[in-house]
């Protein structure tokens, strides 16, 4: 469900979009409010699910996960989706998963160490999970060339 946001909610979704460490107090200027009200809209739109959560954003090349790689995943019945999910959220190397159209029920991104990792891990821990028909790698990243929020929510942005 989309949230009604006014032009305030989108000038602190810019700015946290683009640092989530940004102090409230260096919002509050650059919106012309008080420190109070950044921290009550933040609050709000926590509340609201809007912002979901904070996070560090780790270099996962630079702690040893070498391999990035796309796989979809085909349930032999679309009524074990729920306990593939629960299978998959847990492996930690499994950094994302999407419910999809199409061929493939599910997309994951996943972090390995090096390739014959990443084998182990479809072999071993996906592909043994109950109602997975088969999984195909789509691609190998290379290099992440760069991440970011969705920063719609620009400061000169009208409802």
């Amino acid at each position: 469900m989309a949230h009604t946001l006014d032009k305030l909610d989108r000038k602190i979704l810019h700015y946290i979009s683009q640092n989530a460490r940004t102090p409230f107090l260096e919002i509050a200027r650059e919106c012309n409010v008080s420190g109070a009200a950044i921290h009550q809209r933040v609050q709000k739109l926590v509340n609201q699910g809007v912002i979901r959560n904070s996070e560090f954003v780790i270099d996962q090349y630079k702690v040893g996960y070498q391999t990035c790689a796309y796989i979809g995943i085909v349930l032999k019945n679309n009524i074990e989706f729920q306990a593939v999910v629960d299978h998959i959220k847990e492996i930690p190397e499994i950094v994302e998963c999407h419910y999809t159209t199409g061929k493939y029920a599910m997309f994951i991104k996943m972090y390995a160490k090096d390739n014959r990792h990443l084998l182990r891990l479809i072999l071993d821990k996906i592909s043994t999970i109950p109602g997975v028909a088969n999984t195909e790698t789509f691609q190998l990243s290379l290099e992440e060339i760069f991440r970011r929020q969705l920063s719609t929510f620009g400061v000169d942005e009208e409802k």
